[in-house]
């Protein structure tokens, strides 16, 4: 299910875990804290005790849901799995809330899930027929169902047996009574970092994860790789196919903290350097450059160190605005983006600004803090955007909006600029993209990262993009606590 509410990309979800620690729960918690910026519908942790699962998931932050003692004192055990989440598929009900737990023969099977299955329907029509029952809307339940139905023998036969009939984005955490399995997808499009504290194994999207309880990264799992931690150590496994490896670049562009080291690289640094690519290719005359904050600033910062044009904060982000803030009339609707965003008058007015930000999605923010500018008195209003233009919407696990309600898909950059009012707007090429990245440029016939929501290139079949879409709603109504 997609959204319509933000003009922003959203990611699905933050997985976490870890095996063989006193304080597994409590970490897991701090863990999922760090990963909030992934997902902030819903929030989940299942424990192990040696004997048996537990399990808290609830609906808000993690700081709503995980903030009183008795609740991780609940969660008892020496090893945890957490998931935050930002739904892409499936209604946010508690249903839909992860890790999904499961009771096989085998014992108890825990599940977190960051990604989007592209034939998520297709499978899930094919287990309905065969008689299998479905609690959820979530395409990770599908996984779940493979599994009990393989008939492999031990847990990661029946794991690799599920995913191998599954295809699109994953990164998968999954724990059961003795081992906790870390996996990604072959072409590693989504991401997943093993790390290490005082001896326990740890699994996360980002690793500042594990910078929050002083834990230390040791790599990012490879495309395709499935790690089994276990009393007896780390197996590491490569069971699929081989495939190109094509890493999510969205990740650097706005997805993942900056902070965070995602595939050896450091994302605030990959940040800047996206800005002096923009200000090489984007030039203007202009006063001064401005970010739109928060995901603007990075690539602020290097514009500005390459254009050797002041930086400054014309635009202030209040950090304290509600999510639940009710927007009772239409002239109150149109002033929310004054909730999270005001301008800096002194700063702006009579000036030629450049303002920087990561990506322009619908444009209806854009269109309103261009408005904003111009009311603070700048003289001339320059955007230039840190990424390529998005043209197409993203199956593998980002919540986006149809094709036909992006910008970028019915304008072009000049039709673009008429309606969002600046008087210039540029994109960053997806040469310049790469550039930033380390590379020559976008090899257009083996690309090294996907790129698919500018370029349309989608590395993995979309098996169900002119299926009938899966049902949001089952027959039963949760309660949303």
């Amino acid at each position: 299910m997609r959204k319509a509410a933000d003009d922003a990309f959203r990611d699905e979800c933050g997985i976490f875990g870890i095996f063989g620690h006193k304080d597994s729960s409590a970490h897991t918690a701090l863990g999922l804290h760090a990963l909030q910026h992934r997902g902030q519908e819903a929030a989940g942790i299942v424990s192990f005790d040696g004997e048996q699962f537990h399990s808290h998931r609830s609906l808000g932050l993690v700081g709503d849901s995980f903030n009183r003692i008795e609740v991780i004192e609940r969660l008892r055990g020496h090893s945890a799995i957490g998931h935050v989440r930002y739904s892409t598929t499936g209604e946010t009900v508690l249903r839909n809330v992860q890790p999904l737990f499961a009771e096989f023969d085998f014992g108890g099977l825990a599940i977190a899930h960051n990604g989007n299955l592209t034939n998520a329907y297709s499978l899930r029509k094919e287990l309905v027929s065969r008689g299998c029952i479905f609690q959820s809307t979530s395409d990770t339940e599908v996984i779940i169902h493979l599994i009990a139905r393989s008939s492999y023998g031990s847990v990661v036969e029946r794991v690799i047996d599920a995913l191998k009939q599954a295809q699109g984005a994953y990164s998968l955490v999954v724990l059961t009574n003795d081992a906790m399995i870390g996996v990604r997808d072959p072409s590693g499009i989504r991401p997943l970092v093993l790390g290490e504290l005082e001896g326990a194994p740890l699994l996360a999207s980002e690793s500042c994860a594990f910078d929050i309880i002083g834990a230390r990264t040791l790599r990012d799992l490879e495309a395709g790789e499935l790690v089994v931690i276990d009393n007896k150590g780390l197996e590491n496994l490569k069971p699929f196919p081989h495939r190109d490896k094509r890493f999510c670049i969205f990740e650097f562009i706005y997805f993942a903290r900056p902070d965070s080291i995602v595939e050896g690289t450091n994302v605030y640094e990959a940040r800047k350097r996206i800005g002096v690519e923009l200000a090489r290719e984007n030039g203007v005359e202009a006063d001064l450059v401005v970010p739109i904050p928060d995901s603007g600033i990075p690539g602020a910062i290097g514009y500005a160190a390459e254009a050797k044009l002041p930086f400054e904060l014309g635009i202030i982000r209040n950090h304290y605005v509600g999510r639940t803030f009710i927007e009772p009339t239409d002239q109150i609707r149109h002033l929310g983006v004054r909730l999270k965003h005001s301008a800096n008058q002194g700063t702006l007015d009579g000036k030629r600004v450049v303002l920087v930000d990561d990506s322009i999605v619908r444009g209806t923010t854009s269109t309103k803090i261009v408005e904003m500018v111009r009311n603070a008195g700048a003289r001339e209003v320059h955007m230039r955007i840190a990424s390529p233009p998005i043209t197409h919407s993203c199956f593998y696990g980002v919540d986006t909006p149809d094709r036909a309600k992006l910008l970028a898909s019915q304008h072009d950059v000049e039709g673009m600029a008429r309606l969002i009012g600046v008087d210039s707007l540029a994109f960053i090429s997806i040469d310049g993209l790469y550039r930033a990245m380390g590379l020559r440029g976008r090899d257009a016939e083996r690309p090294q990262y996907c790129d698919a929501c500018f370029s349309g290139d989608y590395p993995v079949p979309l098996a169900d993009c002119n299926a009938e879409s899966t049902p949001n709603q089952l027959s039963l109504l949760d309660d949303q606590v």
